[in-house]
């Protein structure tokens, strides 16, 4: 008597999911039989069959694997997230940020043609050097030295007003302050315009125009330095070769000076062609004393005082000739008054000092030519935008900053979530 009851609903509930099953024949048709799991079978004259309710999990194991995905998205993506919008709305101090943009110009401007910025990409000019040069220089430990003369750097970045995050823990070394400088200063080089970017932040607008100030004087001693060193080392070779020309045309002219006090003549060439000249004189004398000497013996006595006179004077014109040939040419005995010894030293010490004006003259325009070269490359720091007081803070960028901590924590627990399921499901 009890059992009719009971078996009526149960073929009920038999033709209700039979039906069920029916009607949807697509969403059941891709659906795995877990005939495990499924209880007892219905049969007919059979025990309470037991309807499982949609959606909810098959297994124990399928709970806990629900759960602990709850859980580890609980832990990887709430709470991080829950973490950064805490400190960027409530903790985070602002910071102020002062930017300037400055460039690296010469006197000589840069030749443009065709094709220039495809040659500039491939071969920097010497402007775009210097500029890179000014960004290292803003990046490295040189200019934290330089301005730690002159700004007290660990103060402005240890400021009260700073979270216990962002301010630098004081006393710190060189070394982990120039690695915060670096995070609080940015330079940046548009070789398109070539100019240069720099941003400096600080956490009152005071210490960040400071900053910015000290950032663009460190930056126009390094360039006046760059320049100057240019320039000395362009006129370094120029002057060595003008003093050395120099010292060459003093040490000729010293020698020629020395060389007339000792012969006692101003130039020996001068005395030479005198010498000659008076020689010539003498032979021509001598040649019409000797012409008229014959010319009388022709019809006069021999023993005629007349004869005899003119024959003395051929021979003392005779004797003066070979006295003056005698100073010119190297067969006199007397080789200290040589004439011609003495003018092949003169030849040499006028060849030496001749060679050494010349050298010298060469010289200085080789130096004229330096100073127009390296007054053309003088490179100077134009400054076209100044630093100025910022009035608003643009660091924290809270909402921004919580965002992308949301998207990576997210994108770290999807990743991990699919990697842990596809090892669960190979196991």
């Amino acid at each position: 008597m009890t059992a009719q009851p009971t078996a009526a609903p149960a073929a009920d509930a038999i033709d209700a999911s039979a039906s069920f099953g029916a009607a949807m024949p697509e969403h059941g048709a891709g659906l795995p039989a877990h005939t495990a799991d499924a209880g007892p079978d219905v049969r007919a004259g059979g025990g309470p069959v037991q309807i499982r309710p949609f959606g909810r999990p098959r297994s124990f194991s399928e709970r806990r694997g629900a759960l602990l995905l709850a859980l580890s998205f609980l832990v990887m993506v709430v709470i991080p997230v829950a973490v950064a919008a805490v400190y960027y709305l409530f903790v985070a101090a602002d910071q102020y940020v002062v930017e300037f943009r400055f460039g690296v110009r010469g006197i000589e401007p840069a030749p443009i043609g065709f094709g220039a910025p495809w040659s500039a990409s491939l071969a920097p000019s010497p402007i775009a050097s210097d500029s890179y040069a000014v960004v290292q220089y803003i990046e490295s430990r040189a200019i934290v030295d330089d301005l730690g003369h002159r700004i007290d750097l660990k103060a402005i970045f240890s400021r009260p007003a700073a979270d216990w995050v962002a301010r630098l823990r004081t006393p710190v070394p060189i070394e982990e302050l120039v690695r915060y400088w670096r995070g609080q200063v940015d330079a940046f080089y548009d070789a398109t315009d070539r100019s240069v970017t720099v941003t400096v932040r600080a956490f009152t607008p005071h210490d960040a125009l400071a900053l910015a100030r000290g950032v663009l004087a460190a930056a126009e001693r390094l360039i006046n330095g760059l320049s100057a060193r240019a320039r000395r080392d362009t006129l370094a070779h120029a002057q060595a070769d003008l003093e050395n020309a120099e010292r060459r045309l003093a040490r000729a002219l010293a020698q020629l000076r020395s060389f007339r006090d000792q012969q006692g003549v101003i130039d020996p060439r001068q005395t030479a062609n005198a010498t000659e000249a008076l020689a010539g004189k003498v032979r021509a004398a001598r040649v019409r004393a000797q012409t008229e000497l014959d010319l009388l013996e022709r019809y006069m006595d021999g023993e005629a005082p007349a004869l005899k006179l003119l024959r003395a004077r051929i021979k003392a014109l005779a004797a003066q000739e070979r006295s003056l040939a005698g100073e010119i040419t190297s067969k006199a005995q007397t080789r200290a008054r040589i004439l011609s010894r003495v003018m092949t030293s003169y030849e040499e010490l006028a060849s030496e000092r001749r060679f050494a004006e010349t050298a010298y003259q060469h010289a200085l325009q080789r130096l004229d030519r330096a100073r127009r070269d390296a007054d053309r490359q003088q490179v100077y720091l134009a400054t076209f935008v100044r630093p100025s007081l910022p009035e608003e803070p643009l660091y924290p960028r809270r909402l921004f900053s919580i965002g992308i901590v949301f998207l990576a924590a997210f994108a770290i627990w999807a990743i991990g979530s699919l990697i842990v399921q596809s090892i669960r499901d190979h196991l």
